[in-house]
């Protein structure tokens, strides 16, 4: 009598990442080899779909491009950790390896710049465009380090306040300014330590930047942008104000 004997079953090849990996919070850039793979049109299209894991071949489905391509440029990513592997799933006989972006968003840091990343030196004039947008750079670089220095597990303290008013002249918005000024003077006087001591020393106590900015939104339905009593561009009002903040300086 002859018996059929079963094969025994192939093991399962092992499994690369985890297959419920998905992108965590916000990802620094730093390093030249992952900004180019951010401003490469194609490797930014392959990260903004991979909130799921996906394999290589669903990536060039997906995208409509030769699989050869899109291998070479998943690999780099992955090289760079700017994918994650993500389990494997299986296609017929075969298993194809998974990834996922390393992050839900990206931030360029100014330090890519070297010597050439603003701050809030490069435009004196505190009533600029330009020095709010030094001043931002600053803040960023100021906050990556601090996160840097942040032991594992902790988080940085910080704080945001963030809203929308809106102004129908200069003069209104003049005064809002001298209003605010004060406000902030009063609270600083009240609930802050002193930032030097007399001698010109750092005075005791964790040392904390307040940075306040205010600009218009330029929204596209916007007609009159421009006119000569309009708001966002009549400097009256505030060429005479500075905030004497301690510790202010565009250090």
């Amino acid at each position: 009598m002859l018996h059929r004997t079963r094969r025994p079953r192939a093991a399962l090849p092992r499994t690369k990442g985890n297959p419920r990996r998905r992108p965590l919070g916000l990802h620094i850039i730093r390093d030249l080899d992952r900004a180019y793979s951010l401003l490469h049109p194609v490797r930014r299209r392959i990260l903004e779909m991979l909130s799921e894991p996906e394999s290589s071949a669903g990536i060039s489905h997906r995208l409509k491009l030769p699989r050869q391509k899109v291998n070479y440029h998943v690999k780099e990513m992955a090289r760079t950790r700017l994918l994650l592997p993500a389990g494997r799933k299986r296609k017929r006989r075969f298993y194809e390896q998974c990834y996922v972006a390393s992050a839900k968003a990206y931030v360029l840091s100014p330090e890519l710049l070297g010597k050439l990343a603003a701050d809030a030196g490069t435009m004196p004039d505190r009533l600029s465009a330009g020095h709010l947008l030094g001043l931002a750079a600053q803040m960023q670089k100021e906050v990556n380090r601090a996160m840097d220095l942040t032991p594992g597990g902790k988080k940085v303290a910080t704080l945001s306040l963030n809203g929308e008013v809106r102004f129908t002249s200069a003069e209104q918005r003049a005064g809002f300014t001298r209003a605010l000024e004060k406000a902030i003077v009063d609270v600083v006087g009240k609930h802050t330590s002193p930032f030097q001591l007399k001698d010109g020393s750092p005075a005791p106590g964790r040392a904390f930047r307040i940075v306040l900015g205010c600009y218009p939104l330029a929204a596209e339905t916007e007609k009159a942008w421009g006119r000569k009593d309009d708001p966002a561009t009549e400097p009256g009002g505030w060429k005479d104000v500075a905030i004497p903040l301690p510790g202010g300086g565009d250090d």
